[in-house]
């Protein structure tokens, strides 16, 4: 892969879900690149079409328009193992996202034998340190653990394939505030120390500023303004919805978001 090439790039994505009774345009031309090891945010209210271009590029959502691209290779619905391999996603909810019924063990081996990948037993013991989990935790169950240690069991079976791309849908918005900080943390180390590149979904703006270096604001399946961190930080957002999540991520002015009708 080209240093200079992007390690995604998003070119006019289109999806219209049909419901039988309404066509719902849940994207309308978003496009964005992001560069390899970056983290970048996708932030917006319920519905602003984030966690809808999440899933495309994890293979969740099949009907789509426009190009993906991901290290240069482009990606089409019907993916090979490498391309599935190479984009993995943590998902919003630790307990939802674990089969109950099985162990540490079980869930992090069963992505390696569907992959056919060997060497199993160092994988996983590697992985649960690379999330600060001792190899205790291998045969303990869902229900035993916490829910920060929940969400590093999911953070390692994502990187047990050692992906390019790690997408991330709300990953602490299920946990403690005293725990968001430690699995932020986390997640800022081993994008660094993996050489990952990040797509973080989120409403929260302070998430975002902390864990990305740019952000796409989205509203109504479009990206009304990009912006790097540094902007966010010092709340130099131009486009008027862009402010008023803003203001309203700050607690000022909660009913302000619900209010907003276009200039």
């Amino acid at each position: 892969m080209n240093d200079n090439m992007p390690m995604v790039e998003v070119k006019n994505l289109d999806v219209t879900f049909d419901t039988g009774r309404h066509r719902v345009r849940a994207l309308a031309g978003v496009s964005f690149a992001i560069a390899p090891g970056e983290s970048f945010g996708l932030v917006g209210e319920s519905g602003s079409g984030k966690t809808t271009v999440l899933r495309v590029l994890a293979g969740l959502i099949r009907q789509w328009n426009g190009g993906i691209t991901v290290a240069g290779k482009p990606l089409t619905p019907d993916r090979d193992k490498d391309a599935k391999r190479a984009i993995q996603m943590v998902f919003q909810d630790p307990y939802g996202s674990l089969h109950p019924k099985h162990t540490v063990d079980r869930i992090l081996a069963e992505p390696l034998q569907i992959h056919g990948i060997g060497d199993i037993e160092n994988r996983m013991k590697d992985t649960l340190e690379q999330v600060q989990l001792g190899a205790a935790f291998r045969f303990r169950y869902p229900h035993q653990l916490s829910g920060g240690q929940r969400q590093r069991v999911a953070i390692a079976r994502a990187l047990i394939l050692r992906p390019k791309l790690l997408l991330l849908d709300e990953p602490t918005s299920a946990l403690d505030v005293s725990i968001q900080a430690e699995v932020l943390n986390l997640l800022a180390k081993l994008r660094h120390e993996l050489d990952l590149t990040y797509i973080l979904v989120s409403h929260d703006l302070a998430v975002v500023a902390q864990l990305c270096h740019r952000l796409a604001i989205m509203r109504t399946g479009e990206i009304v303004e990009t912006a790097d961190s540094e902007k966010l930080a010092k709340g130099e957002l131009t486009h008027p919805y862009s402010r008023q999540l803003l203001t309203a991520s700050k607690g000022f002015d909660r009913a302000a978001i619900a209010a907003f009708t276009d200039l």
